[in-house]
């Protein structure tokens, strides 16, 4: 990621922050729109303990972007975690589209094309970390 692509996702997170609350409701909302399906993933989950997490999560990637490998372990482990509960390489795609959704709908006109691809490329680089963690985890259990 380059130095403004970093400061985009920097500045455009501070505004989010103060908003998680109201940004993970839109974020899970607009989830189960974009993939009905998905909802069942959370049949029996507290929605809010959720949301701070998702909320948590995002802080501590925007926090390493510099260094995206302090959190490459972190990232890997949810992967695998998310195998066992039912995630599909190509939920991540949903996933990564409603996050920019919300995004949107949380930053209005600052969410400018720049900050969208910003964005994207952070998500981009997160998933495929977590597919492959993920697909590592089913390459194993098919060879036990």
């Amino acid at each position: 990621m380059t130095p403004t692509e970093k400061q985009l996702i920097r500045s455009t997170w501070a505004a989010v922050e103060p908003i998680q609350d109201v940004a993970s409701d839109l974020f899970y909302a607009r989830l189960f729109e974009l993939d009905p399906r998905l909802a069942a993933l959370f049949a029996e989950t507290d929605m809010r303990r959720q949301g701070r997490m998702l909320m948590q999560t995002l802080a501590i990637v925007v926090k390493s972007l510099d260094d995206l490998s302090v959190v490459v372990p972190a990232v890997e482990a949810l992967g695998r975690r998310h195998v066992g509960y039912g995630v599909q390489p190509e939920d991540y795609a949903t996933v990564g589209g409603a996050l920019l959704w919300t995004l949107e709908q949380g930053l209005g006109d600052a969410f400018t094309p720049d900050v969208r691809a910003a964005w994207a490329g952070a998500y981009g680089i997160v998933s495929s970390v977590m597919i492959a963690a993920a697909e590592q985890v089913e390459i194993e259990a098919s060879a036990a």
